[in-house]
Formats: C-alpha cells, sequence, structure tokens
C-alpha cells in the first residue's frame, strides 16, 4: 500500500515529460532565427575562423591549423615595415571622410526632416540612386571627368580658359572619392537620428525664449546624436577598408592598408601575412565599434522606451 501511495500518478507522469520535452525544444522565435544564424556562422564566422588560424601559420605555406607561429605578427610589428604607414594613410583618410560628411551631410539630414517637406522622399532617391551603379563605373567616371583633355578640362578650355588643375591620381582626389561614395552611409543615420527629437520640445523651449543656436546645442544635437554617431561609425569602418578611390582615382599614389592586404593575399601569396594584417585591422575597428556601441541609447533608437 506504501509503495501504490508513493508512486506518482500517470497523469502526473505525462504531464511532467511532456514539460520536459517542451522544455526542450527551441522557441518559436529560435526556430525562425535558425536559418539566419546558420547563414551567418557559414558565411561571417567561418571566414573569421579561417583567417584567424591562418595567420598563426607559417609564413608563406597553408598549413592552417596544423601549425602555430607569432612570425606574421613579429613581421608586422618589425619598425622597418612599412604596412603603419598604409594604416595611418587608412586611418587618416577615413577620419577626414567621417569629418567632411558631418559637415555636408548634417543640413542635407536636417532639410529631409524638416524643410523638404513632401520632396524629402524624392531628393531622398536621388541620393539612393547611384548605389545601384557599380562603385568602380561611377569612379571611372570622374576618371573621364577630371583626366587631362576630359570633360572639365575641354569645358575650361572651350570657354577660353587655359584648363583645369591637375587634380587627378593626387591624395586629394582619392578623399573627394571617398566623400562621395560615403555620403549616402553618413546621410540616413543621421536624418534617423534627427527624425527622433521630438518637435513639441523644440516648440516649447522656443516658446520658453530659447535661441535658435540654444536649442540646437542643447537639445536637437543630444539628442540626434545616437543617429550621428551611427553614421560616423559605419563611414569610418567602411572608409578604412576603402580601396577602389585609392587605385582609380589616385592612381595608388598613396598605399592604403586593404591593399597591403590584398597585396599579401594575391601577389605574394604569403595568406599567414595578410591574414595577420586582417586580424589586427579587425580587432581594431572591432573595438572602435564596442566602445562607440557602449555610448549609444539602443533601446531610445529603437523606440523601447
Amino acid at each position: 500500500m506504501a509503495d501504490l501511495a508513493l508512486a506518482p500518478a500517470p497523469g502526473a507522469a505525462a504531464e511532467s515529460a511532456r514539460q520536459l520535452r517542451h522544455a526542450r525544444m527551441l522557441s518559436v522565435g529560435a526556430r525562425c532565427a535558425l536559418p539566419v544564424a546558420i547563414l551567418l556562422g557559414i558565411g561571417f564566422l567561418a571566414p573569421l575562423v579561417a583567417i584567424f588560424g591562418y595567420a598563426f601559420a607559417t609564413p608563406r605555406s597553408f598549413d592552417v591549423f596544423t601549425s602555430f607561429t607569432l612570425t606574421n605578427f613579429a613581421t608586422l610589428f618589425d619598425p622597418s615595415n612599412t604596412v603603419w604607414l598604409s594604416f595611418l594613410w587608412s586611418c587618416g583618410l577615413a577620419l577626414l571622410t567621417v569629418a567632411i560628411l558631418a559637415v555636408i551631410a548634417y543640413p542635407i539630414a536636417y532639410g529631409l526632416n524638416m524643410v523638404f517637406g513632401r520632396w524629402s522622399a524624392l531628393i531622398s532617391v536621388f541620393f539612393v540612386f547611384p548605389l545601384f551603379v557599380s562603385e568602380n563605373v561611377r569612379l571611372y567616371g570622374w576618371v573621364l571627368f577630371f583626366i587631362k583633355n576630359g570633360v572639365l578640362d575641354g569645358t575650361l578650355k572651350w570657354l577660353g580658359l587655359s584648363g583645369g588643375p591637375e587634380v587627378l591620381y593626387t591624395p586629394g582626389v582619392t578623399l573627394f572619392g571617398m566623400v562621395y561614395t560615403y555620403l549616402p552611409f553618413m546621410l540616413f543615420p543621421m536624418t534617423l537620428g534627427l527624425a527622433l527629437v521630438p518637435r513639441d520640445l523644440v516648440d516649447a523651449a522656443r516658446d520658453l525664449g530659447a535661441g535658435r543656436l540654444f536649442i540646437w546645442r542643447e537639445i536637437e544635437l543630444p539628442l540626434a546624436m545616437p543617429g550621428i554617431l551611427i553614421g560616423m561609425l559605419l563611414t569610418f569602418v567602411l572608409a578604412i577598408g576603402a580601396t577602389a578611390e585609392a587605385k582609380i582615382l589616385g592612381g595608388q599614389s598613396i598605399i592604403v592598408i586593404s591593399h597591403d592586404i590584398e597585396i599579401a593575399f594575391t601577389y605574394s601569396q604569403n595568406w599567414p601575412l595578410g591574414s595577420a594584417l586582417a586580424v589586427l585591422v579587425t580587432f581594431f575597428i572591432g573595438a572602435l565599434t564596442l566602445f562607440a556601441l557602449s555610448k549609444l541609447d539602443l533601446d531610445r533608437m529603437l523606440g523601447r522606451r
């Protein structure tokens, strides 16, 4: 009788088994996210793992995951290595691109939110449309514009002037190409940030006698800063890896870090050295990204509070 009293009821046992089975099953959200997780694992994490493995392989070999050496990193940190000059060029051009685009894109973003009204959608299309054309095609279009006897030079000569300035294949035109290419990536996050500024708050400050500069400095700029920072971060990450602008417009008058990585993987056939350089650049950009994201209020940007 005591054993019968201690034995669980059949219904309770079945319920316990059902709860255990339910606990082991993935939630609906997890099952829906599983294909995306697999795609990211194959297309994003797997290449990173391969690059990380090659970074510690024997130089000029393909002994990935079968050898371990720090020779590649020692080569990069050798004072005689010019790769750090390329890295400084990339960082400097990326910072200048971010600074110039912040000045150019802010008035446009403000106009899209506050001034242009029903024309904002059409103006936005004008900035999006060039993205449907290959970047190389657009850059070669600028080569035809700036080249000697090209559009600019020929037009000035037709007007009776001495011709256009020699700007092609210089660091300046490389910077111009980067500003032109990455303008949308700064503009639209900045537009989103300005859209998050409550207009009733601005109107209340104006009714209380606040001046335009005070409203911009104390209300609009701080509230729009998350979008501005995201635009700056996105532009910097893209610009530091820019290669086409330095090759096509700059004529390799300067060598950027992405070009050094490409040379290591192609002409030099030194995949471990190129991987070590890619790992260092990835860690640098990753640390910068984490620092920037720590300063952003993502909950507010996503409308959670």
